[in-house]
This record gives structure tokens, sequence and C-alpha cells, in this order.
């Protein structure tokens, strides 16, 4: 329990952001599983549309403070390198 008004608020703050961020991350995390179950479908148009739906997704985050730079590179890395191997045939 909060001493203070200060650390009271402080908790109401930390509530009401923990609740952001983990809607954030979910957001997130849905639109990689969605490249990443469009990808395995085999279809690269398909493929191809959910990458471009992703891809600003996961820029926000970073902008957002949800993941960190580098991590959002490897995740659109990885998922640019399924896409044209799948592209490639």
């Amino acid at each position: 329990m909060a001493n203070s008004a200060q650390a009271a608020k402080r908790a109401r703050q930390a509530v009401e952001r923990r609740a952001r961020n983990m809607s954030a991350r979910s957001k997130l995390r849905t639109a990689i599983s969605r490249t990443v179950r469009a990808l395995d479908s085999g279809d690269a148009e398909k493929a191809a549309a959910a990458y471009e739906e992703a891809r600003p997704v996961i820029d926000s985050m970073v902008g957002k403070g949800i993941i960190h730079a580098n991590k959002a590179a490897r995740h659109k890395n990885r998922l640019n390198k399924r896409l044209r191997a799948l592209k490639e045939g």
C-alpha cells in the first residue's frame, strides 16, 4: 500500500501503463504471428500483404519503447528473409 499521495498516484499510473503496454505488445505479437501463418500457408501474395501490415506495427512499437530497435530489426529481417525465400520458390 502506498504511504503518500505521490506513491499512490505512481501506483495508479503504473497500472494504466502496464495495461497499455500489454495491449501494444499483444498487437505486435498478433501482427507477427499473422505474417508467420501467411508464410506457412505458402501463398506469397498473402504473405507479402501480411508483412506489409506488420512492418509499421513493429516500427511503431520501437517508437513507443515497447521493444528495442534491434529486436524490431531482427523480426523484420527474419520475416523478410522467409518471404524472399517463398517468392523465389
